[in-house]
Order: structure tokens, then sequence, then C-alpha cells
């Protein structure tokens, strides 16, 4: 047999990888565009006049925080993408709710700071 006929295990479940691949990339799509929420949070704030301290507190809340649920993004998406690649190939692969409701509630936590900050201050 030649070198290059040899499967790999990884080639026996290579759908199951690619998709497990584009999943993650789309993770990280999502991560982006939290990211670009804490900068839309800041750069929308200080373009305008501040009126007080708590206006500028909570545009920076709003970007911290959703920095923060970027690197917790990234870092979930990343161990998910490992740990699925794992068990595809052992055959014990079960879906996820975990990072599903997790994230949920995280998009959630920002879209309220988000309305709070949009519905107090405009």
């Amino acid at each position: 047999m030649a070198e290059k006929d040899k499967q790999t295990v990884d080639s026996l479940y290579i759908q199951q990888h690619l998709a497990n691949e584009r999943t993650y990339l789309a993770w990280i799509r999502t991560s982006i565009a939290i990211m670009g929420v804490g900068f839309f949070a800041t750069s929308l704030h200080f373009t305008t006049p501040l009126s007080n301290y708590y206006e500028e507190f909570m545009a920076i809340l709003i970007s911290i925080i959703a920095f923060l649920i970027n690197a917790v993004i990234i870092t979930v998406s990343t161990y998910i993408y490992l740990k699925n690649r794992k068990t595809i190939n052992t055959g014990e692969y079960r879906a996820s709710n975990i990072a599903i409701i997790f994230t949920s509630i995280l998009m959630t936590l920002i879209l309220a700071l988000l309305l709070t900050y949009f519905l107090t201050f405009n």
C-alpha cells in the first residue's frame, strides 16, 4: 500500500472534522462581533460631549464586559473544538448544550447593558 493511500483516524471522519472547524470559526466570528460592540460603545460615547460621570462609566463598563466576553468565548470555543476533535475520532461525541446556554447568557448581559445605556442616556 502506498504511503498516500493510508488513512488516518481523522480522515475516517473528515466531514465531521470539517464541520467542527466551521463551527469553531463561527464562534470566532461571534467573538469578533462582540469585540465590535465594545468598540462601538466607546466610540459612540466618546464622539459626543460627556454629560456626566455615570455615562462615561457605563460606556467603559460595556466595553470592558464586551472584551471579557470575547476572551471567554474564544477560550471556551477553542476548548470545545479540541474536545470535539478528540471525541469524534473515538466515537464518543456528545453535543454540548452548556456552551450554547452560557453564550446566550453572556450575550443577553451585553445586550441588557447596551439597552440600559441607550435608554438612559439618549
